[in-house]
């Protein structure tokens, strides 16, 4: 067991002084809930550099920090590379839009709003249709432990086999999906596609979700290869697990793709 000396990870640094990422504190409500919608959109852009796109299909959710019951999300049928502060709308668990003027995505609000409803500590979920990790859901397979990557989920992400492949735009749809949810970050939804979800912010929860789609592909390159990979030992497993797969390393992880956005795309604040 490592001495992390009070830090959160061991990648925090022991020397002080030093230029690092460190979670924010918040002076009012307002100063969070604006850092919660920016990070979001972030969140969105970030699906739009790994190519998570898909028509209107997608649909990233982040709690109000003063209304828990009300949660952020990108709108209906607005590419993820044009998702910004003013046209984010606010949804209640009902799938009415609070605030905003553009509609909310039908299955997005159903799988979402049961998430959110049934564990009121999640405060984050992300969904896209993509090629690797939708290829990988068609299997029926959890994430096997043969890279340090895929460690990040070792015992902490769920296979969904109920209703599989079925579209969610019936309310009773995301029941199963937010059962799956208790005290993990992800799940592969048979024959459907990936999920993530955090506690901790949307930043966790879109890392993830970039983490996941990358470990489906890499599962199925070494599939493709036809030789048996070599699997991780389960204690190495869950050690990697414990310094590689945590809320925070996946807040951590997102910083890089943050500071490169806030250069690269200053309309996300329009």
């Amino acid at each position: 067991m490592l001495d992390l000396k009070g830090r959160v990870s061991i990648y925090q640094p022991e020397q002080e002084g030093l230029i690092f990422p460190y979670e924010p504190s918040f002076e009012s409500v307002e100063e969070e809930r604006r850092h919660r919608k920016e990070r979001l959109v972030g969140a969105c852009r970030a699906f739009a550099q790994q190519g998570f796109d898909y028509g209107f299909a997608g649909h990233l959710t982040v709690r109000d920090p003063e209304r828990p019951e009300l949660y952020w999300t990108n709108p209906m049928a607005i590419h993820f590379d044009k998702v910004k502060m003013s046209n984010l709308i606010l949804v209640d668990h009902e799938g009415n839009v609070i605030e905003g003027t553009h509609a909310v995505n039908r299955a997005g609000f159903v799988l979402h709003a049961n998430v959110h409803e049934a564990h009121p500590d999640i405060i984050a979920m992300c969904h896209a249709h993509t090629v690797y990790g939708t290829a990988y859901a068609a299997l029926g397979r959890p994430i096997e432990p043969i890279t340090q990557d895929a460690c990040a989920f070792f015992e902490d992400h769920v296979i969904i086999g109920d209703e599989a492949g079925a579209v969610a735009v019936e309310n009773h749809a995301g029941s199963n999906v937010a059962t799956a949810f208790k005290g993990v970050k992800a799940a592969i939804h048979q024959n459907h596609g990936l999920l993530t979800a955090s506690r901790h912010s949307i930043e966790a929860a879109a890392f993830w979700f970039i983490a996941l789609e990358r470990c489906c592909q890499q599962q199925l390159a070494i599939a493709a290869a036809g030789i048996p990979p070599i699997y991780i030992r389960e204690d190495r497993a869950r050690y990697s697990r414990e310094h590689v797969g945590s809320e925070y390393i996946g807040w951590l992880h997102f910083q890089t793709i943050w500071d490169q956005l806030v250069q690269d795309c200053p309309d996300m604040f329009d």
